[in-house]
């Protein structure tokens, strides 16, 4: 069972990022503030919903939560700072663009830079802990998911309908095949064939 809250009467915010491993595409992430007295059981991290409920849960999170963001971080960008980097900022950004300023964050994973003096704890594994997060996993798994079925019109070859930019061996035999488009990391192991490059970003 989810809990709701770290801090019972703190305006909290719940924030994940989503497409941090992947080779293609921006990194997302959202953060949520949902109501004390919201429940619900499907709520759960993102990755162990189906496609449909995930998408369910969205419109129930939107409709319900006190306020939500999404913040993308581009594949340039990525290349620029790093996907760490990107992945924390992808999160400020989120942060950033809620409709209500939250008193403390929530933040899944182990690594975060301070935002605007926001108190905030990281939490291992907090989109399988808490609410808010397991909420911000959604968001941000979504509309990523939104943004990779579009650019796939674009660049079919590289089947991101399916993988979502992912390192699947169809995705990369096409980079070997088809060569890498805009929309690539080109500081990630692209091909699977720079055991240093994977080793750095956990491939």
């Amino acid at each position: 069972m989810l809990r709701n809250f770290l801090n019972p009467g703190v305006i909290e915010a719940g924030c994940d990022e989503a497409g941090r491993g992947c080779l293609a595409g921006p990194v997302y992430a959202a953060a949520v503030i949902l109501p004390e007295n919201f429940t619900n059981e499907l709520l759960n991290d993102s990755k162990q919903l189906t496609e449909a409920q995930r998408y369910a849960l969205r419109e129930i999170i939107e409709r319900e939560a006190v306020a939500w963001a999404v913040g993308v971080v581009t594949a340039a960008e990525i290349d620029e700072i790093n996907i760490l980097r990107a992945s924390i900022l992808a999160m400020q950004r989120a942060v950033e663009q809620l409709k209500v300023t939250p008193e403390h964050l929530l933040i899944d994973g182990n690594r975060f830079t301070p935002y605007k003096k926001i108190p905030y704890t990281t939490v291992v594994k907090g989109d399988a802990t808490f609410m808010s997060i397991a909420a911000a996993s959604i968001l941000a798994k979504t509309y990523r998911d939104d943004y990779m079925l579009k650019i796939s019109e674009e660049y079919p070859a590289y089947d991101w309908h399916r993988n979502k930019g992912y390192p699947t061996p169809k995705h990369r035999a096409a980079i070997r095949q088809h060569g890498a488009t805009p929309h690539h990391r080109m500081t990630f192991n692209l091909t699977g064939e720079n055991p240093q490059l994977a080793l750095q970003f956990g491939e």
